[in-house]
């Protein structure tokens, strides 16, 4: 396994934005405010750290003054280095156990030498290899046919350029006949109304993994990325908490978004406005936060790690009850 470690140089400016937490490191974005130009202030430090294992801390940080951006600033940093999150490989491994669509790449028969890409549905199987169900008219089909090598690319939040993107690079390869049955089971349990699956034009091949890379922070004060070879990525675990993600979110948004914001403002010590919780794993949960008119995405930890989807519930209460106590 590879990890980048390197220095970074940031400046604060009047205003942040604060966009994403991608894997182990708090993303912060900084953007310019367009009516207050005279007004920058930059505090530049320098950042040297390397994507850390999960560790447990689900204290809040000090209140302090919040009302200057350093300040805002400082207390996020702090926060979200102390936050609990899976160790990267698990992450990645359950980002793509959890995804459904990727950006596949192929080397093209039509324009020889050149890159082909398509938009691709897959479904990743209990190794973590991705399973596609594709047609023989399809350019892609036929760019795999001449040559299996390819990559997959996989974005957590599509919409945020500075969050987790993982590329798998592999070699496609048909599913026997006798697997068939097997492997459109585990296709239809991620894509229920994929009927097509069945018409004769097409078939199930698999991306066997020869590498996984990621990076996460990019154009943000904090950079990660790496390198895992097949081994590592297959023998990783897929968090078991992440599959209850959408229904737990779901929940807390619709009816329980001011519990939310108690709970993120207790653990953070910054008044926000608002608190939309986005999924959740094994350690804690990730939030779109609102203050003082940014965006702020933030990790925050449970107390202990969560042992199934009533603990999580459990976990979600104590955090609640402890942020009441401290009004």
């Amino acid at each position: 396994m590879k990890t980048l470690e390197a220095p970074w140089t940031i400046s604060l400016f009047s205003r942040i934005h604060v966009d994403k937490t991608p894997l182990s490191s708090p993303m912060l974005r900084f953007c310019h405010s367009t009516t207050r130009l005279s007004s920058f202030t930059p505090l530049s430090f320098t950042l040297r750290r390397q994507l850390p294992m999960a560790s447990f801390s689900a204290q809040a940080v000090s209140t302090g003054d919040v009302k200057s951006d350093a300040n805002v600033f400082e207390l996020i940093q702090k926060h979200q280095e102390a936050a609990a999150r899976l160790p990267p490989l698990e992450e990645i491994r359950t980002v793509l156990d959890r995804s459904v669509r990727g950006m596949l790449s192929t080397f093209s028969q039509k324009y020889e030498g050149y890159p082909s890409g398509s938009m691709v549905d897959f479904a990743c199987d209990a190794d973590g290899t991705p399973i596609l169900a594709v047609s023989s008219l399809a350019v892609h089909t036929k760019d795999l046919l001449a040559n299996p090598k390819c990559s997959l690319l996989v974005t957590r939040d599509p919409e945020d350029r500075t969050d987790l993107v993982i590329t798998l690079h592999g070699d496609a390869t048909s599913v026997a006949e006798k697997d068939k049955a097997a492997i459109r089971a585990v296709y239809l349990a991620k894509h229920p109304n994929a009927f097509w699956v069945d018409f004769g034009d097409f078939q199930f091949m698999r991306i066997e993994p020869k590498a996984v890379r990621y990076v996460s922070g990019v154009a943000t004060a904090l950079l990660g990325s790496g390198e895992f070879s097949k081994e590592e990525y297959q023998a990783a675990n897929v968090d078991p908490i992440a599959q209850f993600s959408k229904p737990v979110a779901s929940h807390m948004n619709r009816d329980h978004a001011e519990d939310t914001r108690i709970i993120v403002q207790h653990s953070t010590s910054i008044p926000v406005a608002s608190a939309y919780m986005l999924d959740l794993d094994s350690l804690g949960f990730n939030v779109k936060a609102g203050f003082q008119g940014n965006t702020f995405k933030l990790r925050i930890p449970f107390p202990r790690r969560a042992e199934d989807r009533k603990d999580v519930k459990t976990l979600i209460v104590e955090m609640l009850q402890a942020a009441n106590s401290h009004d």
